[in-house]
């Protein structure tokens, strides 16, 4: 979490198992897995290399792990921010760009677009907020994608989650 004690590197490559998917298991979200793969690289020498590692993880998954794992993202201002059910990383990211607090009729217009893209593709468009400056950014993203094959996002999903995954290692950990 931003603000929080981040841990040193060093100590993330001292965990056994357990600590290390118990730490970072949702850097990847709501999918221990990668985590638990990656541990097996260790030790780190640097949080790219971390994250490349993890991300090799994913990129290397099964077709059916890398949809399970595209499916465990939340729509943007979807039906798990108006329960408050988002995890606490999807809830300030969300949060950073006003997507929890929307009004009316910029809420209607996100939820036609996850309906669009849901439809089409039968997972929610996940879009690392980290890289954009604006809500208004974000939502010209989802509308340019929508009109994209469905390889096409599923591989825009995974480099997305990649971004997504960069900024929660970085919120967890320190170099030295």
């Amino acid at each position: 979490m931003p603000g929080a004690q981040r841990m040193p590197l060093a100590e993330i490559n001292a965990l056994d198992e357990g600590g290390f998917v118990a730490l970072l298991g949702m850097v990847f979200e709501h999918s221990p897995w990668v985590a638990q793969a990656a541990w097996k690289q260790r030790p780190f020498e640097s949080i790219e290399v971390l994250h490349e590692q993890m991300t090799r993880v994913v990129l290397r998954a099964s077709r059916p792990e890398q949809l399970a794992l595209i499916l465990a993202h939340p729509e943007l201002a979807g039906s798990e921010a108006k329960a408050g059910t988002l995890t606490l990383d999807s809830t300030g990211e969300q949060g950073r760009l006003g997507f929890t607090a929307l009004g009316r009729a910029e809420l209607e217009r996100i939820a036609g677009l996850n309906r669009a893209y849901r439809e089409k593709f039968g997972f929610a468009c996940i879009v690392a907020l980290r890289l954009h400056a604006s809500r208004e950014s974000v939502i010209a993203e989802m509308e340019r994608r929508r009109h994209n094959g469905l390889e096409s996002e599923i591989a825009n999903a995974l480099e997305q989650i990649g971004h997504i995954a960069r900024g929660r290692l970085d919120n967890l950990i320190r170099e030295a």
